[in-house]
């Protein structure tokens, strides 16, 4: 069964629906291949910046309350998102709304006024969420472990970029990066749920006169395998130690993904997983730990995360990185698999059967990859894993590089860390 229609306007910019005839609401997102990794070291935290900026006024909405006061007169939900590849804005709303909240969508893509005075009251809004994401080493760990496996490329950049750039963006720093990136070509409107009528020409008279060609590139990943441990560790007094251990894996488009998406199941996701059993519920060493596969459209990486008792720091890496070597030394068992196989498509079932989860992975795959893939097709494609292909994968992956660790905590030396992972 085919759920996704693709259809193209006649600026090249492509639109996305997927109709649920069950559905009383409409989710309507526009998504651009576009976000951190597209920036330069002088603009960094642009994108992000942006998306904040995209909400505090049109010229035929003038100021924030007016945007958001729109889309509660509608009862919306409204709200957008800044990754390192794409960037998404979106309203959720009653199906018979539709029209309005594509709207208020492409007038702030189209018309947003950049208010110089708004720009710099915003600077300290995302400073101050700097601060917060900086403080909690849970959120901040991921980041220090991208820098290390990435490292000076934009890929290993944080998103929010740095107090230094932010301070210094100017509203030509908004026009000069939206100019290059925000073109038809790069752009995918996303449309699931209660679908209703006329949807094309709409987007067209919306949508179908806005200008760009949209062939720049973003500087390409530069990830190098090597045959010992990397450590960073980030000294900070806390009461726990937050810990990634990973290696580099593969892209998006890998034809082994499936089979990375497993060896990520067994080793991290769920209750039952091997790295919530050991460590958790065998060792006590830890409350959260979990592992998954991050793919970008040209590197990746294999992840586990965990908060750590402070004392017991060097024995639980030791654990992680075990169960990492195992995943390359033994075949998984077949119940295990099949176990890890039935959560891996039970997650994405329960992902995809809102009109929200199935447009956001459709639009992800069109963005990047340039076709969504239909649910069916995914299914079936975790279905053809082995036990034999998850093996051969994590001896490339794992077997091939050494383990890659960053550490939030108070400690000073990565050399014991360097010791354990080697």
């Amino acid at each position: 069964m085919t759920v996704f229609q693709r259809d193209t306007l006649s600026n090249g910019l492509r639109v996305l629906t997927a109709p649920l005839d069950h559905a009383q609401s409409v989710a309507c997102y526009i998504m651009l291949a576009a976000g951190s990794r597209y920036e330069e070291a002088s603009n960094r935290g642009i994108a992000h910046f942006a998306e904040h900026m995209f909400f505090k006024g049109t010229e035929k909405r003038p100021t924030a309350r007016d945007l958001s006061m729109e889309v509660d007169k509608i009862g919306g939900e409204f709200n957008a998102f800044t990754s390192k590849e794409y960037t998404g804005y979106y309203i959720r709303c009653a199906g018979e709304q539709r029209d309005t909240a594509l709207d208020v969508l492409v007038d702030m893509l189209r018309h947003s006024k950049f208010d110089s005075g708004e720009l710099e009251r915003e600077k300290g809004v995302i400073i101050e969420e700097m601060n917060m994401y900086f403080d909690t080493p849970r959120d901040y760990v991921s980041s220090v472990y991208e820098e290390l496996v990435f490292g000076s490329n934009p890929l290993g950049w944080e998103t929010l970029g740095t107090r230094e750039t932010v301070s210094a963006a100017t509203r030509e720093t908004f026009m000069d990066y939206l100019g290059q990136w925000y073109s038809p070509p790069r752009i995918v409107v996303g449309v699931a749920g209660m679908i209703g009528e006329g949807l094309l020409p709409k987007l067209e008279e919306l949508l179908g006169d806005m200008p760009g060609n949209g062939s720049d590139r973003p500087a390409p990943a530069q990830v190098e395998r090597t045959p010992g441990p990397l450590v960073r560790v980030l000294r900070k007094d806390s009461d726990q130690a937050n810990v990634c251990v990973g290696v580099p894996s593969y892209p998006i488009d890998h034809p082994d993904r499936y089979a990375l998406t497993l060896l990520g199941t067994v080793l991290g996701t769920g209750m039952s997983s091997r790295l919530f059993l050991e460590v958790r519920e065998r060792r006590g060493l830890a409350y959260y730990v979990f592992a998954y596969n991050n793919s970008y459209t040209d590197a990746g990486t294999l992840v586990a995360q965990g908060g750590v008792d402070l004392k017991r720091a060097e024995e639980a890496v030791d654990v992680i990185a075990a169960e990492f070597r195992k995943l390359a030394d033994e075949p998984v068992p077949e119940e295990e698999l099949e176990k890890a196989r039935a959560l891996a498509k039970g997650r994405f079932v329960l992902q995809t059967e809102s009109p929200n989860g199935l447009v956001l992975f459709g639009l992800r795959r069109e963005v990047l990859e340039g076709a969504a893939l239909e649910p069916e097709e995914l299914l079936a494609a975790l279905d053809a894993v082995t036990a034999e292909d998850i093996q051969r994968v994590a001896q490339d992956i794992i077997g091939g590089s050494g383990l890659r660790m960053a550490l939030i905590g108070p400690f000073d030396e990565p050399d014991k860390f360097e010791q354990i992972l080697a």
